[in-house]
């Protein structure tokens, strides 16, 4: 006969966006079911469930990891930080406005891991070069393929940061009619999203 004892529960107690939580759950429960499911934070995506695309990244104690690859378990004790968490006080972080300058997505699935897995790329000094920004964002896929803009946009970003003042605008960097968008919809392509769309993108408000 088949096992039909209960799945062992553990509580999880973590520090998310700077405010404590404590969570009962199944202890096969990633840190990304957690995030989604239990605390209602959706803007890690569950895209491959396995590692391999990025779209779940959030920074753990301060580094970048796919969230549904970790055990919630794993994070008991530890601080995690979300998309949701990187502006302050209204304000988006550099990277974010960065991204929206730059243009830097199209669906806007893949964003808020790209973003955190940038923030992380800035931090670490992996951007001395375009070559080497996309070396270091290589683990986040974006199916749209923007990948010009995202470059272009962790590179103005970077710049920001370093250079202590406002975003440096990154949608020079990006080459002519890399975004792929029209005004319109006359030649079969979406048109251009709206403001608060972007706006949500890069926030991790879209679901």
């Amino acid at each position: 006969m088949p096992d039909e004892s209960p799945t062992p529960e553990i509580t999880v107690t973590l520090q998310v966006n700077g405010a404590q939580s404590q969570v009962t759950c199944d202890v096969r429960t990633t840190l990304l079911d957690l995030l989604r499911e239990r605390l209602r934070l959706t803007g890690a995506k569950k895209g491959c469930n396995r590692g391999e695309c990025g779209a779940c990244t959030v920074h753990l104690d301060g580094r970048r990891v796919n969230a549904c690859l970790v055990l919630a378990a794993s994070a008991d004790g530890r601080e995690v930080t979300t998309v949701e968490g990187l502006a302050t006080d209204g304000e988006l972080h550099p990277v974010q406005r960065a991204f929206i300058e730059a243009d830097a997505f199209q669906c806007g699935f893949c964003t808020p891991g790209q973003i955190m897995s940038a923030v992380c790329c800035i931090r670490e000094g992996h951007t001395g070069s375009n070559e080497e920004i996309r070396e270091w964002m290589s683990g986040n896929i974006c199916r749209c393929s923007a990948y010009p803009q995202i470059a272009a946009a962790v590179e103005a970003a970077a710049a920001a940061t370093a250079s202590d003042a406002a975003p440096v605008s990154a949608s020079d960097e990006a080459p002519a009619g890399a975004s792929g968008r029209t005004p319109a919809s006359t030649d079969g392509r979406p048109p251009a999203p709206t403001p608060a769309t972007v706006t949500a993108s890069a926030t991790g408000k879209r679901r």
